[in-house]
């Protein structure tokens, strides 16, 4: 074996079957069994919270009853009242005195802390306790409905003034002296001398035609009303031991009537309501169904709007229970859940653990033994009792499989010693095929130099065309001036016209040897403005999604001579490259105008942009074939095509570039003949 398969094999902790097995012992255990606990428990949390509040909001339901039906009762009884063949008697028969005397008794029967009855115009004809006249006021629409004609009773606050009119009584039990309460909201006044009335009218007629009888029913302090629903929501046994269930009626945020205990026997009159509660109920007419801070303890809470009969919110209706039993109760059975969860898992851990080290011993010796095999000693076995489980099998195998190990390496010693033998025979036909590859690469070498060979003589090619363009034209200006005289040296003439033709044969072939794509294709004239106008709607969408401006000037009033397609091709190269280093918009500007170059007449198109530009680095290498800036976008032949097609034509590209300013590229080529 090698040095390098002979270190033995270290694993990692996350790879260690003694970890792995542990991890399968103890995971579900200790981590996917406490985390289905803990959701359940949290989803049982919520329900129960869920619950609490499902309850509140039967509580405040069964209070909103009632207190409909205090409405609707003393609704009846005074339309009872004004219906009846007494009253009727009465009215019709008795004087003033005795209209106050039975309005008085009536009062008193029905629990009513006002009666009298209104004239048409809604002023007091009689009462029950001496009311004087104009002492009610008149624009109640509780009144107005019963001057209409319809019985109608509702929830309305008398200011202090108005109950004092009515009993003095009354007024001095509606004052209820306001308590400083934490997180309500900041407020001047220090006392509240308002009251909230169960108000109903129902219609009468009088001897002077048509009015009202009117009572009503003073909530402030008001213990009977408020300790009767008390009662009807919060019976015995309907709470758990030590929770206590309470009730409050609210004129505004001041609790006017509660069984809520500021002191131990002192009620929380007076008090007023948290800044988040009054917030939500009063004024944005919500219903709050939320555990809220209730004077001195966290309640179970539950508050609803009360509205009068001008459909202001003047108040709110409120029952709770308190939260600290029920909360108390919560986390004894979460404390339950938990420490029963731990002396299971205290139990089953060890069992667990045994098991796995029961699984892992045997597999470690397995492992032992491989190390020792792989550090060399072909001999060492695992020596496992042979047990009837998947573990012994297993053991049993390795140790056959470490014998069949052993025989191999024999083997393989044997083969080492014939394989030495052919690498030498091998090493023998390499040297001879190295040799070869020599050969080849001079082969090669010499190609390379043949084709820069063909270069230059392409370009001594097109050097020689000048030269004999000039002898054959000099050779024709002076034929045509000796004329008749050229007759003695007419033969040299000839000789000297056939031996020019065949240098330009020879030159010819030359060219087409070395640079056959010149020869391809057909030339035409060509007008550049032309050229650039077809070019410009096969870019136009590129134009428009980069937001780039196009700026052209035709000047050029010469034709070129190249094949159409093949400028276009390289004006829309030249384009594009403008349009992809402008990513962020600029101007594209496109001239054409007449230039002389090389004493030759030509033409100059100029295609100029306001990119990024270009590195002198970059500069140096943009017509190599397959050289680029654009990596996957980009085959880096463009420009080198370009210039090929130009160059053909006996015209040239030219660059000029400046980091972050722009590049401009030049095209010139020859006026057509």
């Amino acid at each position: 074996m090698s040095e390098a398969s002979a270190k033995p094999v270290r694993t990692r902790p996350g790879r260690s079957i003694r970890f792995r097995l542990l991890a399968i012992a103890l995971l579900p255990t200790l981590v996917i069994l406490p985390l289905l606990l803990g959701a359940t428990m949290a989803r049982w949390n919520a329900k129960f919270d869920s619950l609490l509040i499902t309850k509140v909001n039967g509580d405040l339901t069964i209070a909103h009853q009632y207190l409909s039906r205090i409405l609707e009762n003393t609704g009846e009884h005074v339309q009872a009242l004004a219906l009846s063949a007494r009253f009727k008697e009465v009215a019709a028969t008795g004087g003033e005195r005795q209209m106050a005397d039975f309005l008085e008794a009536s009062r008193v029967e029905l629990g009513l802390d006002f009666l009298y009855v209104a004239d048409g115009q809604g002023r007091v004809a009689t009462s029950a306790s001496g009311i004087s006249e104009g002492s009610a006021k008149a624009d109640w629409p509780v009144l107005q409905s019963a001057l209409d004609g319809r019985a109608s009773t509702a929830i309305d606050i008398f200011s202090d003034r108005e109950l004092t009119l009515i009993s003095p009584r009354l007024a001095e039990r509606a004052r209820i002296e306001l308590v400083s309460t934490p997180n309500a909201v900041p407020s001047d006044r220090t006392v509240e001398m308002r009251g909230m009335v169960v108000h109903s009218a129902s219609p009468v007629t009088l001897d002077g035609g048509e009015g009202a009888l009117v009572g009503g029913i003073l909530l402030n302090q008001n213990l009977v009303f408020i300790d009767t629903i008390n009662d009807l929501v919060y019976s015995d046994a309907s709470l758990p031991e030590g929770s206590q269930g309470t009730a409050t009626l609210f004129l505004d945020d001041v609790r006017i009537s509660t069984n809520v205990r500021l002191f131990e026997n002192r009620r929380a009159l007076g008090t007023r309501v948290s800044s988040a509660v009054r917030s939500a109920v009063l004024d944005e007419g919500q219903t709050w169904r939320d555990s809220a801070f209730v004077v001195n303890d966290w309640y179970i809470s539950a508050y609803e709007p009360i509205t009068d009969s001008f459909g202001k919110r003047v108040g709110m209706l409120y029952v709770g229970f308190l939260e600290a039993p029920f909360s108390r109760a919560k986390y004894q059975t979460l404390l339950t859940v938990a420490l029963a969860f731990l002396a299971v898992a205290a139990a089953s851990v060890p069992i667990f653990l045994r098991w796995a080290r029961g699984i892992f011993q045997p597999l470690e010796r397995m492992t032992g033994t491989i190390a020792k095999v792989e550090g060399g000693d072909l001999g060492a076995r695992t020596h496992l009792r042979q047990a009837d489980d998947e573990i012994g099998r297993v053991a049993g195998h390795l140790d056959g499989l470490l014998d069949q190990l052993q025989q191999r390496d024999r083997e393989l010693r044997a083969w080492n010693e014939e394989l030495n033998a052919r690498v030498e025979e091998r090493t023998h036909e390499l040297e001879l095929a190295n040799r070869q590859l020599e050969a080849a690469t001079k082969q090669l070498i010499m190609s390379e130099k043949l084709a820069a060979i063909g270069e230059i003589t392409a370009g001594v090619a097109h050097e020689i065309n000048n030269p004999i363009a000039v002898m054959q034209g000099n050779l024709d200006v002076v034929r045509s001036l000796l004329r008749e005289e050229i007759a003695p040296v007419k033969t040299e003439f000839r000789l000297i016209d056939e031996q020019i033709h065949r240098i330009s044969q020879i030159v010819a072939k030359l060219l087409q040897f070395a640079r056959p794509e010149e020869y391809a294709g057909y030339v035409e004239r060509t007008s550049p403005g032309d050229a650039v106008s077809d070019c410009i709607p096969l870019v136009q969408h590129l134009l428009g999604s980069a937001a780039i401006v196009l700026q052209r000037e035709d000047k050029a009033s010469r034709l070129v001579a190249m094949n159409r397609t093949e400028l276009q091709q390289v004006l829309v190269n030249l384009i594009v490259n403008a349009i992809h280093a402008m990513p962020d918009g600029g101007k594209l500007s496109i001239r054409t105008f007449d230039k002389d170059g090389e004493e030759r007449p030509g033409i100059a198109i100029e295609v100029s942009d306001t990119g990024i530009g270009m590195s002198s680095e970059t500069m140096e290498r943009i017509f190599d074939p397959f050289f680029t800036t654009k990596r996957r976008e980009g085959t880096g032949l463009g420009l080198s095509i370009s210039q090929t097609l130009v160059t053909r034509q006996g015209g040239h590209i030219t660059a000029t570039s400046t980091p972050a300013k722009g590049t401009t590229f030049t095209i010139w080529l020859p006026e057509a003949d």
